[in-house]
């Protein structure tokens, strides 16, 4: 098992008057290549969680444990665990600052002191993995795209070689051609690589379509942890969250409410559409 967290408790300004807590008894076990999505309202946690997976918040209470080992075993190496766990953040073109695309994705292999040769075989590596091209290696990386940018940054944390790659909203402010770029991308990355990956996301659509299992956020607690159709058959206690399932959802239980002999557990389009077309075969 990659990463169990047990009972973890995490609560902001702890002991002053303001205080808030952020996490309650959080109890999770996340093997090793799933492809989960973390859903939850502004506020339920979710960032506060991922920021606990690699050590950049100390639990004030609990333990975490990565490969069996625990991360606040005070003989424990958090750097390692960084290069293991790679954290996206939200809008991370914001973190670029190198002058060319390649010198950014080497920077982090630079710093783990390695050697030149290791340093560009990895950069372009996941440059590659990425989808991004030799004639974009000498450009400013202020200049592409926002999603060449997403790409840019992804890839500096791909070349730490990490076993897990978390990703908070990777698509936030992407037009839809460029969210499906990069969430198809990251699939891709997920697929060829074995790798664990954890996709924060508020578009039910993208989770419902990526993700194998898909764990809600609500009031700092885990309120479900399931695969992602049988999470959004509970659409109703959802919306009283704040949230809901995915468009095609609701019009499959209408359908079905309506006297349609089909499926309700469908959380996409591709989905609907197989559904729809074996009722349709069936002689309805």
């Amino acid at each position: 098992m990659a990463i169990i967290l047990d009972k973890v408790n995490y609560i902001y300004n702890e002991g002053l008057a303001y205080e808030r807590a952020a996490l309650k008894e959080i109890s999770l076990v996340i093997p090793d290549g799933q492809f989960i999505g973390l859903i939850g309202h502004t506020g339920s946690g979710k960032s506060t969680l991922i920021q606990h997976l690699n050590g950049l918040l100390k639990a004030t209470s609990g333990t975490i444990y990565y490969n069996g080992a625990d991360i606040y075993d005070p003989d424990y190496s958090m750097k390692e665990l960084r290069t293991k766990v790679g954290l996206v953040f939200q809008y991370p073109e914001h973190q670029l600052f190198e002058t060319t695309v390649l010198k950014d994705v080497q920077f982090g292999p630079k710093n783990l002191g390695l050697p030149p040769l290791e340093i560009d075989l990895r950069s372009y590596e996941a440059l590659k993995l990425v989808g991004l091209g030799e004639e974009l290696l000498d450009a400013s990386p202020f200049e592409l795209s926002g999603g060449q940018k997403r790409r840019v940054a992804i890839a500096g944390v791909l070349a730490m070689k990490p076993e897990v790659l978390i990703l908070d909203e990777p698509t936030a402010g992407l037009d839809p051609s460029g969210r499906d770029e990069i969430l198809n991308q990251i699939s891709k990355i997920h697929e060829e690589q074995k790798i664990t990956v954890i996709l924060v996301s508020h578009s039910m659509e993208d989770v419902a379509k990526y993700v194998e299992r898909l764990i809600v956020m609500n009031d700092s607690k885990v309120a479900f942890d399931a695969a992602p159709q049988e999470v959004f058959q509970h659409y109703q206690e959802l919306e009283k969250i704040g949230l809901a399932a995915p468009q095609v959802t609701y019009i499959m239980n209408g359908l079905a409410d309506a006297g349609l002999s089909i499926n309700r557990n469908v959380t996409t389009i591709q989905e609907a559409v197989e559904e729809l077309a074996t009722w349709w075969n069936s002689g309805k």
